[in-house]
Parts: structure tokens; sequence; C-alpha cells
């Protein structure tokens, strides 16, 4: 096995798959990057550098720089997989789907339904997320519950670059719209990636990082690291933490965090967004309703405060769920009628 950036799963599996099937078209703003300028085509290759030699190796057809419009981009994306494509639509910062609302939340997820199952929509929604750059209250922030909550999506959300491949070559290969996630903090994360051009991760397939009888930690994305750092801290003095990364929302692996709390009887949720309404508060419900017996204390979510995204390095440090946060929710549920 290879060992990658995060980043360059991204890129490298997008690649192949293009290679693969020449239905796969990629768009969005800059993702050529430099047309029109004295570089040229591949001056940047998109801003995040998740795909260079696109345009190169496949051409403007299936690259293809758009206009600064959100909703442009997501309707040309639904409209190009009504019509037999394969589309990879970036959203450069995943804030920016209040613009495309429409486009996604009434017309992609709604397409199959509407039409009765005659047709298919099989557009990835690439959405660049998250806290930890100092990119302020409008580049910021996480909107996975949001889309999560939205019927008709698979909501995708890899912590590692093995999962990256995995989990979008999947979206690539899926007949329904994918939002996929990708943390704007983690392009740098280093890891291990399978060789295998068909290596592929089931959605709904949750993933146990860490095991233990003591507690369940539920995370996605950059807060999986986090959570896994806390299980260290907190294997020293004999705790042990199930850390389940749960890589999709929607669909979620329920059995997964039901089996484990059965164990445990204690949860405790880690979620990037504010807690109102959010991931955080919709899993600490589903384990109230659906094992409310197994409980020994009640669950705690590790959310930023309901607020915007501060810009300052010290208070975006503040805001942001962190290893040591995480282990005091841990402590005050063990403590519980102990």
């Amino acid at each position: 096995m290879a060992r990658v950036m995060y980043r360059d799963a991204v890129r490298d599996t997008i690649f192949k798959e293009m290679q693969r099937d020449e239905n796969v078209v990629v768009l969005g703003e800059d993702v050529v990057g430099g047309m029109g300028t004295a570089g040229g085509p591949e001056a940047i290759g998109g801003i995040w550098s998740t795909s260079g030699g696109f345009y190169e190796a496949f051409g403007p057809d299936r690259v293809i720089d758009t206009p600064i419009s959100e909703s442009a981009i997501v309707g040309a994306a639904g409209g190009l997989a009504l019509s037999g494509k394969r589309p990879i639509a970036e959203l450069m910062f995943a804030d920016f789907i209040g613009v495309c609302l429409d486009q996604i939340w009434n017309q992609i997820a709604k397409f199959r339904y509407m039409f009765g199952g005659k047709t298919k929509c099989p557009a990835i929604i690439r959405c660049i997320y998250g806290a930890g750059y100092n990119a302020a209250a409008q580049h910021s922030q996480a909107p996975t519950g949001i889309l999560t909550s939205m019927p008709g999506l698979k909501v995708v959300v890899p912590s590692t670059p093995a999962d990256v491949a995995g989990l979008l070559r999947q979206a690539i290969r899926d007949d329904d719209p994918v939002i996929f996630m990708e943390h704007k903090a983690l392009y740098g994360l280093k890891g291990e990636v399978p060789d295998d051009d068909d290596y592929t991760i089931p959605f709904g397939h949750a993933r146990l990082c860490r095991a233990g009888e003591d507690v369940t930690i539920l995370a996605s994305g950059m807060m999986v690291g986090m959570a896994e750092k806390a299980a260290d801290k907190l294997a020293e003095d004999g705790v042990g933490a199930d850390v389940i990364d749960l890589r999709t929302t929607s669909p979620l692996d329920e059995e997964a965090i039901l089996d484990s709390v059965e164990v445990t009887g204690r949860v405790v949720v880690v979620d990037e967004a504010p807690p109102r309404c959010s991931l955080a508060t919709d899993l600490c419900a589903l384990v109230a309703e659906k094992a409310f017996a197994s409980l020994k204390a009640p669950p705690v979510a590790v959310t930023p405060p309901h607020t915007p995204v501060p810009f300052a390095r010290e208070l975006e440090g503040a805001y942001l769920p962190n290893p040591d946060k995480i282990e005091a929710a841990v402590r005050k549920v063990l403590a519980y009628n102990s």
C-alpha cells in the first residue's frame, strides 16, 4: 500500500475513475486553474490542489472551469447526471451551499422520487468544509448535519486517506446523489491507501477505530482523530473507549452505534457544528430512544458553542472540540451515579 496525503487520495481516485469511465466529468471554480492567465491551464489546478493534471489528460469537455456561481455548478451537475454523465461538482467552500440549496434540496435530492424511480442522478457534490484554517465565519462551517437532514442525499464524511479512496470511488460509481465532505484541515494528513483500483467502502458501514467497554465515542471527519487522541489518553488510566468513525451520516450505521452502546452504556458524541438541531443532537436522541435501557448515564455532546466560527486563531482554538474537551466529557459520563 502506498502512503499518500488525504488531498492526493482525492485527486488520484478521481483521476483513475475518469480513466476508467469516460462519463465521469469534473466541474467547478478553478478546477482547471490558470485559464486565461499567463500561466495557462494547470497554473494552480484548483485552490486545494485536488485536480492537477486533469485538464491535460482529459481536456475541456470533461474538466470544466465554471463561473463563480454555485447554483450554476450544481444545476449543471444535476442536468449532466440526468443525461447519463457522472459529474463531480466541487463547492470550493461548503459554506456556499446556501447559494445552491434549491438545486441540492429540491432538485437533485428529489429527482428519483419525483420521477417515480424512472431516472437516476449519479451526481457528486464535493464540499470542502471545516474550521482550523482561520478562514472566519463564512468559510469555516461544517454543514454536515444540514445536508444529512435532506432525504434523497447520501452524505459521506471521510477521515483518512484510505477512506477517501474507498468512499469516493463508491460515490462515483453510485447511482444516487452523494455529498462528499472533505475537511480542509485534513488535506495534509498522510496514511496508507490500498493499491487496488476497485477498492470501495460500502456506505452505511462505520469504522471501529478504538475498542473498549467503558464508553462509546461517536465522531466523523476531523473529529475522529481528536476522539482517538482522547481515547489513547484515557487508556493510560485504564478507561476503554469504543471510538466509532461514522464514515457516512446518511445512510447511518445505527447497528454499530447501538451495539456499542449496549456494551458500554455511556455515549459521547463529538461534532464540529454548533449544537442546536445538529448531528450531535440527532445521535444523542437516537441513543436515548433506541438504547435507553442500556444507558448508565445521559448522552453527552461535545460541540462548539452556538456562535459563528471566530476568525482569531486563539478564539477558533477555543471554539472547536479538542481531545481535552472529549476526555472531560468521558470522565463526566463515567462519574454519573458512580
